[in-house]
């Protein structure tokens, strides 16, 4: 039965010396780059691990130093507007099930719900880091199988500039290990390459091989794909993630956020005591106690009284909420996203004022659709090859897209003599399958002829 597979794969071919340090330093180089760095942060962000959490007060001290106050209210608040936009694209492109037209029912087996689960997380990945990976292989019970890779667990090595071939793809993931009687956390490195993928434990910067092993394995004889077996899934042709759009914006609403909740709360927030008469001090002095006790001491020249006065800063919640919302369109405006609660989808919205509102989040759908189709047409190598076969897949996304029903119902009526049923049918806001709903137009209209034969025949004899 594994014939097929000896004479479509190629036989291992052991590969000698592998360049160790060259490897060492291009992790090293890439594990501290800005690439990963932003893949890092669109994760991070995404989770609402985000660097307002990170904030703390600080105020002019004595000697003129910018110094921690530990006293101040230091509110750290979230809106995680980032994670609404990712979903939100998300969503608009990949919710609804894609249409998948081959001719094999094995390779169409292959595209079911738990790859369909998958094409969703690829599309956070690429969203969130730019790019997504997926790792065709044999199963345990023989069957091809898909496997999605953390994007910043990888490192691709290109064979040209166009980024369409890889020569190596590095992965380094961490492990949690049992040494003695105690978990630590490993470090390990795959590197996969045309021959197969050697394993690596990295450790203070070093490589240590551990082994090697082959894409496919029968008997005592190694096969491989003649390929790197990933497959790039990108949102853009820049492999650009989402956060680089939108971070500074996303941190000034949290800073706004939290600065209006600091002041609402500090009570002396608001209000300096100012004690007269009672000793005076230097300007150091009245640093430290303006920021840590918001109260400064002064000496009439006249000598008079002592006394106890208060000045009081109101806050302005007007002008905390229109930053907010200017902040908050603007990264609706950047992100490429639409704002559900848009004013053109008052009443009763026709279609020109609904397609206006997704004009901006169907530019960045229109370049990752692009994008994912050259993906599933480089995945449909490997599955040709695992089948032996020689199949082509048309992916269809079908976009979830706000409609008015009226108005898309009149035109179908109206297109019907114009257009064959299949189109009209897939225009249609009601009809989610195409050819499951012409089988049953198909199925009523025998049933009605039927019906009218059985009238006919079974109609009284007037001569009787």
């Amino acid at each position: 039965m594994w014939e097929w597979i000896k004479n479509i794969f190629k036989k291992n071919k052991k590969v000698e010396n592998m360049e160790i340090r060259k490897l060492e330093y291009l992790i090293s180089t890439w594990l501290t780059s800005k690439v990963r760095q932003d893949q890092l942060n669109g994760e991070r962000y995404y989770r609402g691990n985000q660097d307002i959490l990170q904030k703390k007060r600080k105020a002019i001290m004595e000697q003129g130093r910018l110094e921690t106050v530990d006293n101040m209210v230091n509110s750290k608040i979230v809106d995680n507007q980032y994670v609404k936009m990712v979903d939100q694209k998300v969503n608009y492109l990949l919710a609804k099930k894609p249409t998948f037209n081959c001719q094999s029912e094995d390779v169409r087996e292959l595209f079911g719900a738990k790859f369909l689960r998958m094409l969703r997380n690829l599309g956070e990945d690429s969203l969130n880091n730019g790019i997504g990976w997926v790792y065709p292989y044999f199963g345990k019970n023989g069957k091809l199988q898909f496997r999605k890779f953390e994007a910043s667990e990888i490192l691709p090595i290109w064979k040209d500039n166009n980024k369409e071939e890889l020569e190596l793809a590095i992965r380094l993931y961490e492990v949690m290990e049992f040494d003695r009687d105690r978990l630590k956390p490993v470090k390990k490195v795959e590197v996969y390459s045309e021959h197969g993928v050697n394993f690596f434990i990295w450790d203070y910067n070093r490589l240590k091989e551990t082994g090697h092993s082959d894409y496919i394995s029968i008997g005592e004889t190694g096969y491989n794909w003649g390929k790197v077996p990933l497959v790039p899934f990108r949102s853009n042709n820049l492999e650009q993630p989402l956060i680089c759009r939108v971070k500074c914006l996303q941190d000034g609403l949290n800073e706004i956020l939290s600065k209006f909740q600091d002041n609402m709360l500090e009570d002396a927030g608001t209000t300096i005591l100012i004690l007269t008469n009672y000793d005076g001090e230097n300007l150091g002095e009245f640093r430290r106690n303006l920021a840590t006790y918001r109260a400064v001491k002064v000496n009439n020249m006249d000598g008079g009284k002592g006394g106890l006065d208060k000045l009081t800063i109101e806050v302005n919640a007007e002008n905390y909420q229109l930053i907010i919302k200017l902040l908050k369109k603007a990264i609706i405006e950047n992100a490429r996203g639409f704002d559900a609660k848009d004013e053109r989808l008052g009443g009763n919205p026709n279609e020109m004022n609904i397609q206006s509102m997704y004009s901006d989040i169907d530019l960045d759908a229109n370049q990752m659709e692009t994008e994912f189709h050259a993906s599933f047409e480089e995945l449909m190598w490997f599955v040709n090859k695992a089948l032996n076969v020689n199949d082509t897949l048309e992916v269809v996304f079908n976009r979830d897209v706000l409609v008015n029903e009226t108005e898309s119902i009149t035109n179908c009526i109206q297109s019907s003599t114009l257009l064959s049923l299949e189109t009209v049918l897939a225009q249609h806001p009601w009809v989610t399958n195409v050819e499951e709903e012409l089988r049953r137009l198909k199925k009523q209209k025998e049933e009605s002829i039927e019906g009218e034969y059985a009238g006919v025949i079974n109609a009284p004899d007037d001569d009787e």
